[in-house]
């Protein structure tokens, strides 16, 4: 379900982005790029209020996709890792002990000098 969301997320953000990229910032943009043709079909006006709304309906789908997959995410299954979590062993492994080193010189008496 979460790969469904993943591409849904994806397509939508690229026509997104499309949809950006064809209106101009000084207003021109699809009706600018056509000429007359986009002027005689349905209008400048009408074509970047098509464009604006576009933008904000796409805009939308992006974050209401974003919102709502978190909820589809398993919350318990062999994906989410607790069985090896779970599996570690925590015990400190023992060291053998091992006999201290026999002094056998001894040492002369400090005498001072």
């Amino acid at each position: 379900m979460l790969v469904l969301f993943g591409i849904l997320i994806i397509i939508a953000s690229i026509i997104l982005g499309l949809i950006v990229l064809i209106q101009n910032p000084k207003g021109g943009g699809l009706s600018g790029t056509f000429g007359g043709v986009g002027n005689q079909l349905m209008g400048v006006k009408q074509t970047t209020d098509v464009l604006e709304k576009g933008t904000w309906i796409f805009a939308a789908v992006v974050g209401i996709l974003c919102m709502v997959s978190p909820a589809f995410i398993p919350k318990e299954g062999a994906n989410t890792g607790n069985d090896l979590i779970n599996n570690i062993s925590t015990s400190v492994p023992q060291k053998a002990a091992t006999p201290a080193p026999a002094n056998t010189a001894t040492m002369p008496a400090d005498t001072g000098k």
